[in-house]
């Protein structure tokens, strides 16, 4: 359910230029703020880099975008 808020105008302006970066609008970045600080939280004995590629690995294989692994 939407819901107004208000926000700082020195983070509507950093995420919207974050947001450039990675096509997200600036409620959409905002809410991937959102999102990463509450995963960095649940998972506060992990470094936030490694949430954050652990995130990207899992969106990567559901979308099919993996390559076997062979040791050795």
């Amino acid at each position: 359910m939407p819901q107004a808020v208000k926000l700082s105008d020195a983070l509507i302006t950093a995420a919207g230029i974050h947001g450039v970066t990675q096509r997200r609008s600036i409620p959409k970045q905002i809410e991937y703020w959102a999102f990463l600080g509450k995963m960095a939280e649940e998972n506060s004995d992990l470094p936030p880099r490694f949430v954050t590629n652990t995130l990207l690995a899992k969106a990567e294989a559901e979308a099919g975008d993996v390559q076997e692994y062979t040791f050795g």
